[in-house]
């Protein structure tokens, strides 16, 4: 295998890893604030579509990603309704989410299927783009991808060093410590599911305006169920959830490689290998509870109502 090969295979990786490394890191802080938001796929498809729309209507990108974050934190705020003003069950208000988006998505977006549009592009930078392995995969992608780096780093700041951090663990480990701190439990916690709400649109719009600049039904192809496996994968570390994103993006194109080297290999059976290594991954996590319980937060998905 040369080393041009593998600078390709990088260079997908991190494409196809980027909506997974998006979506999860919207995921994290939701859940280190001590919330389970299930809406993930739904979330993404629907900042897809309206990302989409908005672009090909305007021929702004950044006002069809700009309108895609705004779509998903509007998802997100029905959740935050539902599951933390009302209190119903977290995981329930998720599921209806997700179904609620799915369906929305392909309403709005029946008239828009198959259209072309001519997304972002490659922004190679000079002189680092020409690193021999990483220079493609690292310095020659597009600006959304760009984007993903800098809002990975911006939130392994805010939960390793920032005071930001500390409260969102704070509230997620014990709010009722928490409120009884002065801490505004409820706000920390509907704020972060909105930036989960956010990062999932933009996710869907990198999607449909840089991955495969097109909308499509279903075009997320359950990667927001992938990324809420990553987050537990990554036992809610950030460093470990960067690390998993390009790993599962990885598998996402083996079957890609695989033709290219000429294997006789199925490739249905290898485009299948995403969602076989999260049940795996499921199914390890599950043999080790304690160690799961050990770094999930605290009250992770349990309902909290202030003077209860």
């Amino acid at each position: 295998m040369d080393i041009d090969l593998l600078s390709n295979i990088f260079y997908a990786m991190v494409r196809c890893g980027t909506p997974l490394l998006l979506v999860a890191l919207g995921e994290l802080v939701c859940e280190k604030s001590g919330v389970l938001n299930l809406g993930q796929e739904g979330m993404m498809l629907f900042g897809a579509v309206i990302g989409f729309i908005i672009a090909f209507s305007t021929g702004n990108l950044w006002l069809g990603v700009l309108l895609a974050m705004l779509a998903g934190m509007l998802l997100s705020s029905l959740f935050a309704l539902v599951a933390l003003v009302f209190n119903a069950n977290q995981v329930a208000t998720g599921l209806a989410l997700t179904i609620f988006g799915v369906g929305l998505s392909t309403f709005v977006g029946a008239a828009w299927v198959g259209k072309p549009l001519a997304g972002f592009e490659p922004l190679a930078i000079p002189y680092l783009s020409e690193i021999p392995l990483i220079g493609r995969m690292l310095f020659a992608q597009d600006l959304l991808v760009y984007l993903s780096f800098a809002l990975f780093a911006l939130v392994a700041w805010v939960t390793l060093k920032s005071r930001v951090g500390l409260i969102i663990q704070a509230v997620g480990e014990n709010p009722d410590a928490a409120s009884a701190m002065g801490l505004p439990v409820l706000a920390v916690r509907t704020l972060a599911v909105l930036f989960g709400g956010a990062m999932a649109g933009l996710a869907g719009a990198y999607l449909s305006l840089a991955y495969t600049p097109m909308w499509a039904e279903n075009m997320s192809a359950g990667r927001g169920w992938i990324a809420l496996a990553l987050v537990v994968f990554a036992s809610w570390r950030v460093w470990r959830l960067l690390l998993g994103a390009y790993l599962f993006g990885l598998a996402s194109i083996l079957h890609l490689v695989a033709q290219g080297l000429g294997l006789a290999i199925p490739s249905s059976l290898l485009a299948m290998l995403p969602y076989v290594a999260t049940i795996v991954v499921l199914v390890l996590l599950s043999r080790d509870r304690m160690r799961t319980r050990l770094y999930a937060p605290v009250s992770l998905g349990q309902p909290w109502r202030a003077g209860h």
